[in-house]
């Protein structure tokens, strides 16, 4: 749409007036033609300056608003990529999103959806990575000043090269794209990529069999145990069973739990205080929220595990188990841009065009020690903190 710019200030307007006065007027001089003319033009000028002004600041505080609101804002960038999109009915030629846009949709993936909130991603813009991991403890001696150094970093660094896997989501794109503006397509084709890379996500880092299998390596696969070929990563043992039975046995049943947590699998101790958290499936959950909720003095209803360990759902865990694991033991990784290109093989779509988006993402836990898994027998609905 082309801006008009005609909303004029009084000022301009009774410069103008007074403009035609002086040229209709035959007596008057050059001088005054001239005068008359110049008095308009600074009129003018200080009239477009404050109406830019003023579309710039509605502009910005509209933005802002929507903003407030939930609403989605444009870079320039992204405006200009959505609007030849919206142009064209689609996406030409193979591309790369706009990286801010991918930025939300990772933003949108860890702050919608809870597991993937906690898990550690890392974006590493390439498909194959290597990296670099340790586990530190921290060494020291005293000693006279300007002596030698007599401490050091005690580290196990370790250097692993892996192929991350290609993750792909299908982008369903209405013929009659034109009808939309380039916020809604941009929403559109985010959000649709957001809740696939969701799905899959959540499913890879939860029960992913591995490199086999062109998954991640899941929380419940054991990192020691002989690769299968075909199957990929076999399931971790059970460490043992979780009743919640009451109070006392809660306590030393979780302390337990994070006790073995608390260790790598070279035996070295590490802090896991408040990010120990229990994965379970929603139908668990409510069997443990239960026996963990308590009325106070006021008549509230609270909620809390011992030593603030933290309930996430997911449908992707095993009804009946609890998978135990440290937020930070945790390792995604996520490899640049986001690529769309034309889905050219036979699936008939009426009135729309589809598109996949590729993504690639690999995940893997510090060591074995970083996720134990339990059976979950919990009987009653007693809370154990009453």
């Amino acid at each position: 749409m082309v801006l008009k710019l005609n909303n004029h200030t009084e000022t301009y307007e009774n410069a103008k007036k007074n403009y035609a006065e002086v040229v209709k007027n035959e007596s008057s001089t050059p001088e005054q033609v001239e005068a008359a003319w110049n008095e308009m033009q600074d009129a003018l000028v200080d009239s477009l300056t404050t109406q830019i002004t003023e579309r710039v600041a509605n502009k910005n505080t509209d933005q802002s608003v929507l903003a407030a609101r939930g609403a989605n804002v444009l870079t320039s960038e992204e405006r200009k990529f959505f609007n030849e999109v919206t142009r064209s009915g689609g996406f030409e030629s193979e591309t790369v999103l706009p990286y801010t846009t991918v930025d939300r949709i990772f933003e949108d993936l860890t702050s919608e959806h809870p597991l993937l909130s906690i898990i550690n991603f890392t974006n590493l813009g390439t498909v194959k990575a290597e990296i670099i991991t340790s586990e530190k403890s921290g060494a020291f001696a005293w000693g006279p000043v300007f002596s030698e150094i007599r401490s050091q970093l005690d580290a196990a660094f370790k250097k692993e090269t892996f192929d991350q896997s290609k993750l792909t989501a299908f982008v369903v794109l209405a013929k009659d794209l034109d009808k939309f503006g380039p916020e809604w397509v941009e929403a559109y084709v985010r959000t649709q990529i957001t809740e696939t890379y969701a799905v899959a996500l959540e499913q890879g880092i939860i029960l992913g069999a591995g490199p086999t299998k062109y998954e991640p390596i899941g929380l419940i696969r054991d990192l020691k145990k002989p690769v299968d070929p075909t199957n990929g990563h076999a399931k971790k043992d059970v460490a043992g069973d979780l009743t919640f039975a009451d109070a006392k046995t809660s306590i030393e049943e979780i302390g337990g739990v994070c006790k073995t947590l608390s260790q790598t699998e070279k035996g070295k101790s590490i802090s896991v205080g408040g990010k120990v958290y229990f994965l379970l499936n929603p139908m668990d959950a409510w069997d443990v929220k239960i026996n963990f909720t308590i009325q106070n003095s006021l008549g509230a209803y609270i909620t809390a595990l011992p030593f603030n360990v933290q309930i996430v759902e997911s449908e992707f865990a095993t009804k009946g188990e609890l998978v135990a694991f440290v937020r930070d033991r945790y390792d995604a990784y996520l490899a640049g841009g986001v690529s769309v290109s034309k889905f050219d093989q036979t699936l008939a779509i009426e009135d729309a065009n589809l598109y996949t988006a590729k993504g690639f993402a690999f995940g893997k836990a510090k060591d074995n020690n970083a996720v134990q898994i339990y059976s979950l027998n919990v009987t009653g609905t007693e809370p154990s903190g009453v």
